[in-house]
């Protein structure tokens, strides 16, 4: 199948929204998306799925409106997994081949690689991601592609990034639930990078910071590799549930604050300006200063970015991070963050945008921070048919999506009922017998001749002829 016509389909599950996207590659190193979807999330909290059944219904709410608008039925899909429980380790691995003459090839690191799934690890976890950092031929060092290279002895530095197994169960059965089928769980901070990183920022050293929802993940690259990668469990809502407590206002006038009006930096926002909230039954409004609001906005992201400095320091490449910081995710719209993110990891930052591979026409519509995510599960499963030769299945286009579902939901109920149990016609003709009684009893004052008149006219008749039997008797 030609690359251009290969469809890809991906399913964001976080913790604020769930976004279902289609999209294909372009065919020059680009992709161009056909669809995009979202719907609140429900039953998903850091990252984790704790309700399968709500988070189901929201899958199935956001992937029918997207099948609805692009025609398509999604079947194969890909999905982003996060969450407090990912954590990532460096490991070696090598094989020893047949002969030194022969040339390395794909299939080569295919086994390496396959060899370090199965590394030891605590039990309750698997590994997701086997990703090559480094090769080593004949302890030749600094290979980035041994394929055509010589050697008996074939080593490689391993980035492993590590799950917890119930966590990628739930999800997955979410999915089938669905009605879907997961062709491969990918990190989340991998596929941000892939959406909003350039090739010369992962050249000279770079920091993707994504504030999501529930979870701030972090993905660090030098020399064009991942060298580090972090789940921090600490996100938006955190600044939400913050601006709740400390205004004493309900969950979404704290969101709609933090949005709207909400500074990251104390110091810069108004002094003079207040906001008014309705009060809740009735009670008076309360004025909020956009000052006050902005101070418990900082103190939150504050917090978010130490454990993001702690990630940088604990990777062993704080000195060499060229590129600085690019945050992206929903979070990274809060207005002032990348001065505040400059003031506390003192280097460059950026806003992320996935506008690096994007086509077409929908791109100005889904160029946002929150969407880096989704557009990245659309490169990292590209990628993904390419490297395993094979493609995602999609059903037969609905020609009338909203006509059928009707049609598919009275079938089985038709099926299950008894059809003696169940037959509202005859009910409805037992009261056409109750009016033919009505000329009945309307006849009797006029005609005279229904069937208690007959049976009391022959009465009458009987008795008569006794009593002239009676009188014609002789008496004794």
């Amino acid at each position: 199948m030609n690359s251009k016509d290969q469809l890809v389909a991906a399913i964001d599950i976080g913790t604020t929204k769930i976004v279902a996207i289609v999209g294909r590659s372009d065919g020059n190193g680009g992709i161009e998306i056909l669809g995009l979807s979202n719907t609140p999330s429900t039953g998903v909290k850091r990252g984790v799925v704790l309700n399968i059944e709500e988070t189901v219904k929201a899958i199935r709410t956001t992937v029918d409106d997207l099948e609805e608008r692009t025609g398509l039925v999604l079947t194969d899909v890909f999905v982003g997994i996060a969450g407090r429980h990912i954590k990532s380790k460096m490991a070696r691995g090598y094989i020893s081949r047949d002969s030194h003459e022969s040339e390395i090839d794909i299939s080569d690191i295919r086994r390496l690689t396959a060899d370090m799934y199965k590394l030891p690890i605590d039990v309750g976890e698997e590994i997701i991601h086997v990703i090559p950092q480094t090769y080593i031929v004949d302890n030749e060092s600094g290979i980035n592609n041994p394929v055509g290279i010589c050697g008996k002895r074939l080593e490689a530095n391993f980035h492993i990034v590590i799950g917890q197994i119930s966590s990628a169960r739930n999800t997955e059965r979410c999915i089938n639930k669905a009605g879907m089928n997961l062709m491969s769980l990918v990190l989340e901070p991998l596929a941000s990078s892939e959406a909003v990183l350039t090739d010369e920022e992962k050249e000279a050293g770079v920091v993707l910071v994504d504030i999501g929802g529930g979870t701030t993940d972090v993905a660090i690259y030098y020399d064009n590799v991942i060298r580090h990668t972090a789940v921090i469990p600490f996100g938006g809502n955190m600044v939400t549930a913050d601006i709740r407590e400390g205004c004493s206002i309900l969950q979404k006038q704290a969101e709609d604050l933090k949005v709207k009006f909400g500074y990251a930096i104390g110091d810069i926002a108004p002094e003079n300006k207040v906001v008014s909230i309705p009060g809740i039954a009735g009670r008076e409004p309360k004025e909020i200063s956009f000052k006050n609001l902005a101070y418990i906005i900082q103190s939150r992201m504050e917090e978010i970015l130490d454990a993001v400095n702690f990630e940088i320091q604990n990777s062993g490449f704080a000195e060499k991070l060229t590129a600085g910081v690019v945050i992206t995710g929903g979070g990274a719209m809060l207005k002032n963050l990348p001065q505040l993110v400059k003031y506390k990891t003192a280097m460059d930052v950026r806003i992320g945008h996935p506008n690096v591979h994007l086509t077409g026409k929908g791109k100005d519509e889904i160029n946002q921070p929150m969407y880096a995510t989704s557009v990245g599960l659309i490169l990292k499963g590209l990628d993904y048919l390419e490297e395993n030769k094979t493609f995602a299945r999609f059903g037969e286009k609905k020609k009338e999506p909203v006509a059928q579902q009707p049609q598919y939901q009275q079938t089985p109920y038709s099926q299950h009922q008894q059809q003696p149990l169940h037959t509202p016609p005859p009910v409805k003709e037992e009261p056409v017998q109750v009016e033919q009684e009505e000329p009945f009893y309307d006849e009797r004052p006029q005609g005279g001749r229904s069937f208690g008149d007959k049976l009391r006219g022959i009465w009458d008749k009987i008795i008569e002829a006794t009593d002239e039997k009676l009188d014609d008797a002789p008496s004794k």
